[in-house]
């Protein structure tokens, strides 16, 4: 009777197993489905494939296909108000209220199990939407929520204990513009004032109905409201070391570096503060937790092709990361993108620099992938890191020899690949042996000596080559204590290596 479809996004990525559905897609699941076709999520604002492409209004052709103008799920909702399906033209298009939210988030939670990796899903929570901003930034879509819709503690704590009963065990506290901003007070400030003591409720809430949780993180934060108070966001980052899994990030939408940007687009915050958040971020969350990667780090995310931009622009950012890498501050991702406009945003028909500077930025984004994140990645893994719980996602038919990439559960995993042939959904633990510009190469930890290729082998950190002759000349050995006594390895080079017989 009718078919419904979520689509869209409002910021580009990229994806390892998977794209985002195409027009293209759309349109002909339209035309060939029967009944009721309701389209919607953020595609209702545009479509665009990548930054630096302002986003276009979708056009489907196809019969009785329904572009929900607000929130699908109230539209969906109220098709079947009275039980059965209603005519599309005599409902309203309207926003969802958060009672609704309550309500529908957990009855709808049996959908994970359709999940092609059930129980392996991560379960993105929302807290609440809209941004309390009084003045947007001159491309953010949060404008067309209205003002923030906060929703209540207990709402989202029951659906986490709703999807943990169905057996999902990775939560990301993720859809929100600023988590530290979450039931904030307005006390007439700029800014709004965080609320320390509703951040604790939540995390040691959801920490009491999902016990054996393996995986909670975070997303959005709003620098501007740690700039602004300092003491609170201190507090609420200290809650969220406590109660969360290591490798989380602080994703910061820092935007611009070049105080010329940051006036024309209304941006959050000074470039002069910058550091310090980085700074504060560092201080709570850098040591490294038993996910191998550290408990917390800030996440930086960089848009171009705003007004105002220039080529000192490019200089003012590269300086500002060129900075942070050398005063020894670690940053876990740096997230650099061409603008998105999407039609109601102030940047949109605005974007002429996008094209003007596309050479500029892609030799700047090489220089930053090479003289920075490629740095910095080695100092937050270095050799020899074990990173735990690695789930194995795609073997590459394209090397000529084996190669399987895998990723953590969490907030922008790092990308691992094995040179080796590993079962595709398996979970192994991984030693990191060498560094990509945004990925790293890895061997299972421990590793069977018995079953593992010789140049595999000769990736074990601090390895020499005789000492893998020797290593091979025995194989099979029946158990560790065997190899021991045959090869005479020092503590630290035995730690990566295993016998199964």
């Amino acid at each position: 009777d009718i078919v419904v479809i979520l689509s869209g996004m409002t910021v580009p990525g990229k994806y390892l197993r998977s794209s985002p559905i195409t027009p293209g897609e759309i349109e002909n699941l339209c035309t060939l489905a029967s009944g009721i076709k309701v389209l919607g999520g953020p595609i209702r604002l545009g479509f665009s494939k990548e930054g630096g492409k302002g986003a276009k209004e979708l056009g489907i052709d196809a019969e009785d296909t329904i572009l929900a103008k607000s929130d699908i799920e109230a539209f969906v909702y109220d098709l079947f108000e009275n039980g059965k399906l209603c005519d599309p033209e005599d409902i309203s298009h309207r926003m969802r209220t958060v009672d609704e939210i309550g309500r529908w988030s957990k009855l709808g939670a049996f959908i994970i199990a359709q999940h092609p990796d059930y129980p392996h899903v991560m379960c993105e929570m929302e807290t609440y939407r809209g941004c309390g901003r009084k003045v947007h930034c001159s491309f953010c879509t949060e404008r067309f929520y209205g003002h923030s819709d906060h929703r209540p503690v207990a709402d989202v704590i029951a659906e986490v204990s709703s999807l943990y009963d169905l057996g999902a065990r990775n939560f990301r506290i993720g859809r929100q513009p600023d988590l530290l901003s979450y039931h904030a007070k307005d006390i007439g400030a700029d800014v709004l004032q965080p609320s320390p003591d509703v951040l604790e409720t939540l995390y040691s809430g959801i920490r009491k109905v999902a016990p054996e949780l393996k995986v909670l993180h975070m997303d959005n934060t709003n620098p501007a409201t740690m700039v602004a108070y300092p003491e609170q966001s201190l507090e609420i980052l200290k809650t969220i070391v406590k109660y969360h899994t290591s490798g989380d990030i602080a994703a910061l939408g820092i935007e611009s570096a070049d105080p010329a940007v940051v006036r024309a687009n209304d941006l959050k915050i000074h470039p002069d503060d910058v550091f310090d958040v980085i700074e504060m971020i560092n201080d709570v969350g850098s040591a490294r937790g038993s996910s191998g990667l550290p408990e917390l780090l800030p996440g930086l995310n960089f848009v171009h092709g705003l007004p105002g931009e220039s080529k000192k622009t490019f200089e003012l950012n590269y300086d500002l990361l060129k900075d942070v890498l050398d005063s020894g501050l670690l940053v876990r991702r740096i997230n650099i993108r061409q603008v998105m406009a999407f039609p109601g945003t102030k940047v949109y028909g605005d974007d002429d620099l996008v094209y003007k500077h596309k050479k500029l930025f892609l030799k700047y984004k090489e220089k930053i992938r090479k003289e920075i994140d490629l740095p910095m990645l080695r100092k937050i893994v270095p050799i020899g890191t074990v990173l735990k719980d690695v789930m194995c996602e795609l073997h590459d038919e394209r090397s000529k020899h084996d190669l399987t990439f895998g990723r953590q559960f969490g907030s922008y995993p790092l990308l691992v690949g094995f040179p080796l042939d590993l079962p595709l959904g398996a979970f192994v633990d991984a030693a990191i042996v060498g560094h990509g510009q945004r990925s790293v190469k890895a061997i299972p930890f421990p590793l069977d000596v018995n079953s593992t290729p010789l140049q595999v082998i000769k990736e074990i950190p601090g390895l020499n080559a005789m000492d893998v002759s020797k290593i091979i000349s025995g194989v099979p050995y029946a158990n560790m204590d065997e190899l021991v006594q045959k090869v005479a390895l020092p503590e630290n080079i035995l730690e990566y290596l295993s016998v199964n017989p």
